[in-house]
C-alpha cells in the first residue's frame, strides 16, 4: 500500500528518535550496571528493549507503506556522568518524543492514515505513562530522600 510521502518522512523522523533512545538507554543501563546500581540497570536496559520495539513497529509500518526505513539517521544522544544526569537526559528524550508523537498523530489524522495514528497513539501512551512518568518519579525520589539514599536503594543486596 503506497503511503503518503509526508507521513513516511514523519515516521522516519520518529524512527531516528527511537533508535537514539535505544542507544541512550543501553549505554546508561550498562553504566548503571558497572556502578553497581542493579535496579536502575535493569530498568534502563528494559527501556532500551521497549524503545527497540517502538522502532520495530515504525519500521514495519514504513515498509507496509512501501517506504524505506532510514536506519542510519539518529538523533544525538546525551550520556550523563552521574545518576541524576542520566535520569534527566533520558527524561529529556522522552519529552522530545512526546512532542514529536503528538505532531505526528495530528499529521496522520490530517492525511487520514488512521492505522499509523493508532500505532503512534499507543507509543504516546507508553512514552507518557510509563517511560516519562517513571523518570519523573525517580528524580522526585532523589529530591525527597537524597542522592545517597536513592542510589543505595538501587543496589541489589549481596546474597550470603
Amino acid at each position: 500500500m503506497k503511503g503518503d510521502k509526508k507521513i513516511l518522512e514523519i515516521l522516519n523522523g520518529l524512527l531516528a528518535g527511537e533508535l537514539a533512545a535505544v542507544d541512550q538507554y543501553l549505554i546508561h543501563g550498562e553504566m548503571y550496571s558497572h556502578s553497581g546500581f542493579a535496579h536502575l540497570a535493569e530498568k534502563s536496559l528494559h527501556e532500551s528493549d521497549h524503545e527497540r520495539r517502538h522502532a520495530r513497529a515504525l519500521i514495519q509500518r514504513i515498509l507496509f507503506l512501501e517506504g524505506v526505513p532510514n536506519m542510519v539517521k539518529r538523533l544525538p544522544i546525551t550520556v550523563g556522568k552521574t545518576v541524576p544526569e542520566m535520569l534527566k537526559a533520558d527524561l529529556a528524550v522522552e519529552y522530545h518524543v512526546v512532542g514529536e508523537l503528538k505532531k505526528a498523530i495530528a499529521a496522520c489524522e490530517d492525511a487520514q492514515d488512521y492505522v499509523s495514528r493508532d500505532m503512534l497513539a499507543v507509543q504516546l501512551e507508553d512514552t507518557e505513562m510509563d517511560h516519562a512518568y517513571w523518570l519523573e518519579q525517580q528524580i522526585r525520589l532523589i529530591g525527597l530522600v537524597g542522592l545517597e539514599n536513592y542510589q543505595q536503594s538501587q543496589m541489589k543486596p549481596v546474597s550470603a
